[in-house]
């Protein structure tokens, strides 16, 4: 008797988004369980492609394959683009899709809005990394350059999981989106919200740094900037010149995934001929395996592995088919034998 094809179910940034709702506990949950299953060796994540438009230098595609094991136990691919002049179209810079395939069968069973996922993935990422290395959930001042939509997912971590920060300091390129961000966060509740003039007031008296740009090359030079040894979330990852990233102790989600395609960290190694600089992994410090020295600068350069993709895309379509949300395609895969 043969297996029945399955339904492919699309989910909607709607979808996501309710589930995402007041469960980011829970997702990070997920994101821990993800990198220390990858640490364990339960997947298989290829290096990214990247996908360039000679007449749009700025402009890329990247393709995410990954199929992650243990408890997971699922496949699939991440496409999302990433056009920075989106914006004077009055639309957003990212968009993706995430595919999930059974990994017995290998049929896709679902295909979901993605840049929802994507960006939560990264922010659930980066407050796990912070709360690690913090070692609990406060900070005295939270910096943040780049106020775009991870930056507005970092947020919602940190309030829906009740960090305690006694102010913000902000800075964007445009500074009406910075001020519309701090509008925003003074709604939510967050104290002492200041729009400043430009990356390095943004650094200074900032226990925690965010950095969430679309940088293709690094800015910021001054190793001084380090000088009150913070917490630096270097999310977009080429933010940050050599001297800065050779000023810390430095660590990323995955060495060989992260010090390549011009990152800082690719970069630097280009500079000194090693990854010396690198001290280890967050599943490292989430396991123990290292710990962070005391009065030294921290950078965490997160590549953003396919593999959280996976387990958070698989644990909304749990949450969302539970409800029977999202659109049942039936028939979309042919019958007619190979």
């Amino acid at each position: 008797m043969s297996t029945p094809l399955p339904n492919l179910r699309v989910l909607s940034g709607a979808d996501v988004a309710g589930q995402l709702e007041g469960r980011r506990a829970e997702c990070l949950d997920v994101v821990r369980r993800a990198y220390l299953a990858h640490d364990a060796g339960e997947s298989v994540n290829p290096q990214s492609a990247f996908l360039r438009f000679p007449h749009q230098p700025r402009s890329r595609i990247i393709s995410l394959p990954a199929y992650l094991g243990g408890e997971f136990d699922v496949a699939g691919i991440k496409w999302i683009a990433s056009f920075p002049d989106n914006r004077e179209r009055g639309i957003p810079r990212a968009s993706a899709v995430l595919v999930l395939n059974d990994a017995t069968t290998g049929y896709p069973f679902a295909c979901l809005e993605s840049s929802i996922i994507s960006a939560a993935r990264t922010a659930a990422s980066a407050v796990l990394a912070a709360q690690t290395i913090v070692g609990e959930r406060r900070a005295a001042r939270v910096g943040i350059v780049g106020t775009g939509l991870i930056a507005r997912q970092v947020w919602k971590f940190l309030r829906d999981l009740d960090w305690r920060i006694g102010g913000f300091r902000l800075f964007d390129l445009d500074h009406a989106a910075a001020e519309r961000f701090g509008a925003a966060l003074t709604e939510q509740g967050a104290p002492d919200v200041v729009a400043v003039d430009n990356a390095s007031a943004a650094f200074a008296d900032c226990d925690l740094v965010l950095l969430t740009t679309v940088a293709g090359e690094p800015h910021l030079h001054d190793p001084a900037l380090l000088d009150h040894a913070p917490v630096v979330l270097h999310v977009s990852l080429r933010d940050l010149s050599p001297e800065l990233i050779l000023a810390a102790h430095n660590y990323t989600d995955d060495i060989d995934h992260a010090v390549r395609e011009r990152t800082s960290l690719h970069l630097t190694e280009q500079r000194t001929g090693n990854r010396d600089f690198v001290h280890g992994t967050l599943a490292d410090l989430l396991t123990g395996r290292v710990t962070r020295p005391a009065g030294k600068p921290v950078i965490f350069s997160p590549f953003g592995l396919g593999v959280l993709d996976l387990a958070v895309g698989q644990w909304v379509h749990a949450g969302v088919t539970t409800q029977d949300g999202g659109t049942p395609v039936p028939d979309f895969f042919s019958e007619v034998a190979s």
